[in-house]
């Protein structure tokens, strides 16, 4: 199969944010936000604890609505969806967690194999096959189906998790803080997962972060929350070369060296 052209999906919104807004009680999460995220793009939402990153997410994959806006997904309002054609949406994406999710008392082949053993008729057979493929995509080895979470490294925890999340061929992937709590070296083994699942199936990819180093790495374009509101977008070269001063502030305050900070070549 052909790579798929990312910079002709580029081109595309596939999903449009417009207008949202987010209130529990008086309390209000996240206010006017705008985002459009190109089709094939890594987009980084990046912000400090208690920014609205998470209510985002949450209404990203229609775990919570709005309290005004419309979320276009594929050009359809999920807005006023039910339950019933909010499941069929959520068939579009692959969900990441921040600590992988795993269950613990499964094997790593079961795990994989939860999605399809749900959501298809399957044999298991098929099933195991498609599992063991999935983890040699990620360069896991079919032995690895057979150990516990509890087994695994932090990075290879993710990259199951990752597996997992592809078993329905999602167009859009959400990691949720890929890289909370690893160290260097992981990070940037998890960084390169996230890049090389985006060429080698062209999938959309939403990372919700707060690790700007792994961001300006990643992404093509990165969108820093604060305070509820979208205080700056644009991509890791634009933040980096000062385009918002509030970005430019979060970057040092990061500790990242822009010096020696590298960038993903545009996709």
């Amino acid at each position: 199969m052909a790579a798929p052209d990312l910079n002709a999906r580029n081109q595309e919104q596939h999903i449009v944010v417009s207008g949202v807004s987010k209130s529990f009680g008086d309390k209000k999460v996240l206010e006017d936000i705008s985002i459009g995220f190109g089709r094939g793009q890594i987009s980084v939402i990046i912000g400090g604890s208690g920014t609205g990153k998470t209510t985002l997410l949450r209404l990203l994959i229609g775990l919570e609505k709005p309290t005004q806006g419309s979320i276009l997904v594929d050009g359809e309002d999920i807005v006023p969806l039910g339950d019933r054609d909010m499941n069929r949406v959520r068939r579009k994406f692959g969900m990441v967690f921040q600590y992988a999710a795993l269950l613990d008392s499964m094997s790593v082949l079961d795990n994989v194999a939860f999605p399809l053993r749900e959501h298809t008729a399957l044999s298991e057979k098929e099933i195991r096959e498609q599992v063991q493929s999935k983890l040699g995509d990620l360069g896991l080895e079919a032995s690895v189906g057979a150990q516990f979470p509890s087994q695994l490294s932090g990075g290879m925890r993710k990259r199951v998790g990752l597996a997992r999340a592809l078993m329905l061929n999602p167009e859009i992937v959400v990691y949720d803080e890929p890289t909370s709590g690893l160290d260097p070296f992981t990070t940037e083994l998890v960084d390169e997962m996230i890049t090389s699942t985006r060429e080698r199936l062209g999938v959309t990819s939403i990372v919700i972060s707060h690790d700007m180093a792994s961001a300006l790495r990643i992404a093509d374009y990165i969108h820093l929350l604060s305070e509820g509101r979208v205080s700056a977008s644009g991509t890791p070269e634009e933040l980096a070369a000062g385009k918002s001063p509030l970005a430019l502030r979060f970057i040092q305050a990061s500790g990242v060296d822009l010096n020696t900070a590298r960038f993903r070549p545009p996709g």
